[in-house]
């Protein structure tokens, strides 16, 4: 079981880089691990260290006047390997939302398949995000999943977002494909028996 996702609201990490690849967000040389943990400390690793593991200040995530659970990203975000472990850096940094005017598909999936939120908005929206956020770093974001709407405090405007039924249900109740299956075990069983009964019966 997951955090349950209802509405969010925090301040944001901006990368306002467009085509950023998931070779970018996790280097292939980490994707030894078979199991989650300890990723997040390598998110973005070739961008926030230099080769002698020095952090680069002048990274977005070395500086302080940034942080929050949200990541404002440019356009085409998680191009490239469809490799989950970049959704595993993602959430293991502690990211609940990653907003971008574009999302590759198999990313978006490994990322909502890791209790991350894709937030989809547009060109104009996001421009203003990082705009805002330029501005004041300590300006927040609102992302309500059940009304599906992403709101800029500083400029109160909101734009809704689209989510598969399924995975915003999956996320709203702090579950994944696996707990989604154990907590429907029961229904799952009755609706075999009953079919076992038709079937008998014809």
């Amino acid at each position: 079981m997951k955090e349950k996702f209802g509405i969010l609201r925090s301040t944001c990490v901006p990368l306002p880089l467009e085509n950023v690849d998931t070779d970018q967000i996790i280097p292939a040389r980490f994707l030894k691990a078979t199991t989650k943990e300890g990723f997040g400390e390598n998110l973005f690793r070739d961008w926030r260290y230099d080769k002698q593991g020095n952090k680069i200040g002048s990274f977005v995530l070395n500086d302080p006047r940034y942080g929050g659970k949200i990541l404002v990203a440019g356009k085409n975000f998680g191009s490239g390997s469809s490799r989950e472990h970049a959704a595993w850096a993602i959430a293991g940094y502690g990211f609940r939302v990653v907003v971008s005017s574009f999302f590759a598909d198999i990313h978006k999936n490994n990322e909502l398949n890791n209790g991350v939120l894709p937030v989809v908005v547009s060109e104009t929206f996001l421009a203003e995000l990082f705009d805002s956020i330029g501005k004041n770093p300590k300006m927040e974001v609102e992302v309500n999943l059940p009304e599906q709407t992403v709101t800029n405090q500083a400029t109160r405007k909101s734009e809704k977002f689209e989510i598969n039924g399924y995975k915003k249900l999956c996320l709203m109740n702090g579950l994944d494909d696996i707990d989604f299956l154990l907590t429907n075990k029961a229904k799952t069983e009755a609706y075999e028996k009953s079919k076992s009964a038709y079937d008998a019966f014809l």
